[in-house]
């Protein structure tokens, strides 16, 4: 089948891609930002075209000559109004898929039973299913509880909850049942009910073998990690807005996420109906086997895609008319200020430019440490997202990965006399929009220039005292990591030489 993709920059849907490729299916994906496909190892093997499923003529060009669309997108973002947004969506591409003649549109929704008063994000992935239904298009709507995967945000908050706090006092929710899946087991649900005539215009619930409470999850994680039981004292008084308050503090997810998803694990999520399990019959992957996988994979630094995979670089917050960037000239406007700092180093241009893609995560940014963790706290006390994130990968990056509290916006290798390029764009709290930008100029003597810019638009008077503010700190902290940066290019140079 000629398949489109809607999602395929996010967790899901950037798996499932190379899963319909091995099917024998033709892939097309529509994506706000095709460079973020770029890094990927399938990307030679499918048709990427510039797509929004908001926009009717987008929707509308990449529905062409389709014959399956499988709709993954999901805007539980942290931004407001997600369940609206989602609406739009739905309507969007179900009307598109109609004008174009599509055969069937597979979405992945989630699990709950419609007389549990459910919260607003399952109640949202509903209403998506049945809007998408409305049209003449057969819908196959899977619907799935948590998901536990290398990367999927329940797992990280799964993990991070249970790794950090060997005693903790919980709400309520821990003891509603859910029914986890592998996130294996999804997408060979996704790939299975395209080439199943009887999928049509059905919903399906899927979920694993195991039927667990959130703080039997948390015991089992805890066993197959290593660590000891959890103390886990449940407490009537917790509300979910103290829980996702208290679930950002502790793991990577900032609340905005983290509240739509606890308010989501009030309500039991069980599978009611095995149809899928007749119509798709292969063997579950166990809770236990599905948290063992996704422990390897972060080990052998295998993690194709995360919960932060999607959105940033391609969404801008304020009128991108009006918002000056980076790549602007001097002259068109607005109110950039800076702080350049630019130091030679005797590497070759692709050492320092793999010294400079290496920043964040673990590794950090060559200056104390405590400062970033210290502004990674301020940030998540004010709703952020905090350091938590760190990088899907310790050497690899791509357009539109998250690297701690930024996001990768533009990366360019050197090559020749190319420079090369990587543009970090904040995604923590401040008074305006700041990037972190480093250019790599080579010279004729195949030593580099390395260019740092700091880069703010302040917002009005609380964005320049922001900045200014920080100038010390920045005056510290930004030649040091400029020089740091260019040494760790010329050793690791000197160690490719040996």
């Amino acid at each position: 089948m000629h398949v489109l993709v809607l999602g395929a920059t996010g967790y899901v849907g950037g798996r499932v891609v190379p899963e319909l490729l091995a099917a024998g299916h033709t892939v097309r994906c529509a994506v706000r930002l095709p460079a973020k496909l770029d890094g990927r190892a399938w990307r030679d093997r499918i048709e990427v075209v510039r797509g929004d499923v908001t926009d009717r003529a987008s929707m509308d060009a990449a529905s062409a000559g389709i014959d399956a669309i499988l709709f993954l997108v999901h805007a539980m973002d942290g931004m407001p109004d997600f369940a609206a947004r989602e609406a739009e969506g739905a309507r969007t591409v179900r009307d598109a898929a109609a004008a174009a003649g599509v055969e069937r549109i597979v979405y992945l929704g989630g699990l709950g039973d419609a007389d549990d008063r459910l919260s607003a994000h399952l109640r949202s992935r509903q209403e998506v299913g049945r809007i998408l239904a409305e049209g003449p298009v057969p819908v196959t709507e899977l619907r799935a509880g948590v998901v536990i995967g290398s990367g999927s945000v329940s797992f990280e908050m799964l993990r991070h909850l249970t790794e950090v706090l060997p005693v903790m006092t919980t709400p309520r929710w821990v003891a509603t049942r859910t029914q986890p899946i592998a996130v294996r087991d999804v997408l060979r649900m996704l790939v299975g009910v395209l080439e199943v005539e009887e999928a049509a215009g059905r919903v399906l619930e899927i979920g694993g073998p195991d039927v667990l409470t959130f703080a039997e999850m948390m015991q089992r994680y805890a066993a197959i990690a290593g660590l000891r039981r959890r103390i886990i004292i449940r407490v009537p008084v917790l509300s979910p807005r103290l829980s996702s308050l208290w679930v950002g503090l502790v793991t990577p997810l900032p609340t905005g996420v983290a509240r739509p998803l606890v308010d989501s694990l009030v309500n039991e999520v069980v599978v009611r109906d095995d149809a899928a399990r007749r119509l798709v019959p292969f063997e579950r992957t166990s809770f236990d086997d599905a948290v063992r996988l996704a422990l390897r994979r972060i080990q052998d630094l295998n993690v194709e895609t995360t919960w932060a995979s999607a959105g940033g670089a391609d969404r801008v917050p304020y009128d991108a008319a009006a918002t000056p960037s980076p790549a602007d000239p001097d002259w068109a406007g607005g109110t950039i200020l800076r702080d350049v700092r630019r130091t030679r180093c005797a590497a070759p241009p692709e050492r320092l430019f793999d010294a400079v893609t290496s920043l964040g995560g673990t590794r950090g940014y060559h200056t104390p440490r405590f400062l970033w963790v210290l502004r990674g706290g301020i940030d998540k006390m004010v709703g952020g997202i905090g350091l938590g994130r760190g990088r899907r990968h310790p050497q690899k990056l791509a357009v539109g990965e998250p690297v701690d509290f930024w996001r990768v916006e533009a990366l360019e290798r050197p090559a020749g006399d190319r420079d090369g390029l990587l543009r970090l764009r904040a995604e923590m709290k401040v008074p305006g929009e700041a990037w972190l930008e480093f250019r790599i100029r080579p010279s004729e003597d195949g030593a580099c220039v390395l260019e740092q810019q700091a880069r703010f638009h302040p917002r009005g008077l609380w964005g320049r005292v922001y900045w200014y503010g920080l100038s010390p700190i920045h005056s510290f902290m930004f030649p040091r990591m400029a020089r740091r940066i260019a040494r760790d290019a010329e050793d690791l140079a000197g160690r490719l030489v040996d």
